[in-house]
């Protein structure tokens, strides 16, 4: 029997190392990167205590290098996932009655193999399997992903402590449940850190749960999955299944046991998804939860007080950094007529400076975008872009090579028309596009901000002015679930600026916070009456 009340203090973020040369982790790295690609993995899915190699290889190569293997993972169907639902449910009783601290502990380890014997490892994989730079793995697959673990502890351990009062004569207290059935976690390329936020975050609160991760994210993935199961995660709490979306869509959306879907990516995948669960209400035993983060078009606006060397840093790192392969990538600038000259050249010449290659070599600031269909979309629009319409120009960048790797040039387009195609649509690109406004009118700049894209993630002002700050507070105050002051609109860290956005972009269920935890929570009120009522009759019943 429990005896005490087990609470978990507020960490603090993890570190961000620096790969100093000659410094103990960049040899280390170096030295894990050499193993990685070295080694040919053959990748299951894990589903209950199976291992589970079906046969059906798919190759996994570094998308900068795409004619080395790094290994092949083994394609699931329906009858996968239907194992891995089965395999979660039987899990299920146990995991949910086990002990908070016994839970909690769990991922606390996870976190602490992350942080120690396994961080060159995730950072290599990270590095190889998804192409991004040694900085843009550090903070997503080491910091950020040690910082879920860590501080959604934290959350949960503080929302078990929150119970309503009690009046004279009982006691009330609230019991958070997990939710009633298996939980479906669907995760992008972009970040580790998601897709291990993604089901962990369900399972820390007493949620058994099928993952589905991208394809082009399994080698990261996997490796996770293995530190989990290291960490003493029991069989069938996470099942994680590489299957195609629809397949895994029509088994679980079907299933009477479903209770919600944690899901990052695209914004007309997570419309179906709705929509479908919306028509099979009728068979699940409860309302399923629906969380999800989508897609972005993300702005800075500069104000014409702004200081352009900061506008100019805001857009270089938040339009170009892994490739503009963020949700929250500034891929729309709005820039005063009176700095646009100074502003246009020196980002140019900025521009100018990034290194594009592989990751292994550490000088490299851009790297490749994340398989050949990205690429193809890309230079498409790139390709639209060179026709020399008037109204369009290409100020620095445009090639585009994948002979060796997946190769795009960041791009920076100037447009006279604030409604050309790329200022609207989400490009997920090293594409950035300008559009010059009048500096006297900056309040209908702001409007064409608000009302320009569907979608409502990050955004950003540069201004010294306070009112003009103040005023692009109040004015876009639903157009960016995150928002930033006088910095880039990605970077978002767990704890500090929990994410998320409304709109096309998703329910703003904002992770890396609690809100996000009560979500995979259901709460159960308790009423004990210390002397209960033996009579139904009022005093106002009486006359005398």
């Amino acid at each position: 029997m429990q005896y005490g009340d087990f609470y978990y203090p507020l960490p603090v973020n993890e570190p961000v190392l620096n790969y100093a040369p000659g410094s103990k982790e960049k040899l280390a790295l170096k030295k894990a990167l050499k193993k990685l690609k070295l080694e040919k993995v053959d990748v299951p899915m894990y589903i209950g205590s199976e291992e589970v190699r079906t046969g059906v290889k798919k190759a996994m190569h570094p998308p900068h290098e795409h004619g080395h293997l790094l290994g092949n993972y083994h394609e699931g169907n329906a009858g996968h996932v239907k194992s891995a639902i089965n395999a979660a449910l039987k899990a299920k009783a146990k995991w949910a009655t086990l002990s908070w601290e016994n839970r909690a502990n769990i991922f606390l380890k996870a976190a602490d193999l992350l942080a120690t014997k396994y961080r060159p490892y995730i950072v290599g994989a990270t590095m190889l399997g998804q192409s991004k730079n040694v900085y843009q793995a550090e903070i997503d697959a080491a910091c950020e992903l040690i910082d879920f673990l860590r501080f959604n502890v934290h959350f949960l351990s503080e929302i078990y402590r929150e119970q309503p009062i009690s009046g004279a004569g009982m006691n009330n207290r609230l019991e958070y449940r997990p939710l009633e059935g298996f939980v479906l976690a669907v995760s992008p390329f972009n970040f580790t850190a998601i897709g291990g936020n993604l089901p962990t975050s369900a399972a820390m609160c007493g949620n058994v749960v099928v993952w589905k991760c991208a394809p082009t994210q399994v080698y990261s993935a996997q490796l996770f999955m293995r530190i989990l199961k290291e960490a003493g995660l029991p069989d069938g709490v996470i099942n994680l299944v590489y299957v195609d979306g629809p397949v895994l869509g029509d088994v679980c959306f079907n299933h009477p046991d479903f209770a919600g879907v944690h899901f990052t990516g695209s914004t007309s995948v997570f419309n179906f998804m709705w929509k479908t669960i919306g028509a099979n209400t009728d068979i699940y035993k409860s309302y399923p939860r629906i969380v999800g983060e989508t897609g972005g078009k993300d702005f800075v606006i500069a104000h014409k007080s702004a200081n352009p060397d900061v506008v100019v840093a805001a857009l270089a790192r938040g339009a170009f950094e892994y490739q503009g392969q963020k949700c929250s990538a500034a891929s729309r600038a709005y820039i005063p007529s009176n700095l646009a000259e100074e502003i246009k050249k020196k980002l140019v010449a900025e521009v100018k400076t990034m290194k594009m290659g592989t990751v292994e070599d550490f000088t490299n600031f851009i790297n490749a975008v994340i398989d050949e269909k990205s690429f193809v979309k890309l230079e498409s629009y790139i390709k639209q872009a060179k026709k020399r319409d008037s109204k369009v120009k290409i100020l620095v960048g445009g090639k585009c090579d994948q002979s060796k790797g997946y190769f795009i040039e960041p791009t920076i387009i100037e447009t006279m028309d604030p409604q050309y195609v790329t200022m609207c649509q989400e490009l997920f690109g090293p594409i950035l596009t300008l559009y010059v406004y009048d500096e006297n009118k900056f309040e209908d700049a702001l409007k064409l901000v608000d009302n320009t894209s569907s979608y409502a993630l990050t955004g950003a002002i540069i201004a010294q002015d306070r009112y003009a700050v103040e005023l692009a507070t109040q004015q876009l105050r639903y157009s960016a679930g995150n928002f930033y002051i006088n910095d880039k609109p990605t970077g978002a860290v767990v704890g500090q600026q929990p994410f998320g956005g409304a709109r096309a972009s998703g329910t703003n269920d904002k992770a890396g916070s609690l809100l996000n935890l009560y979500r995979w929570l259901s709460a159960r009120t308790i009423k004990e009456v210390f002397t209960p009522v033996t009579d139904y009759r009022y005093p106002f019943l009486l006359e005398k």
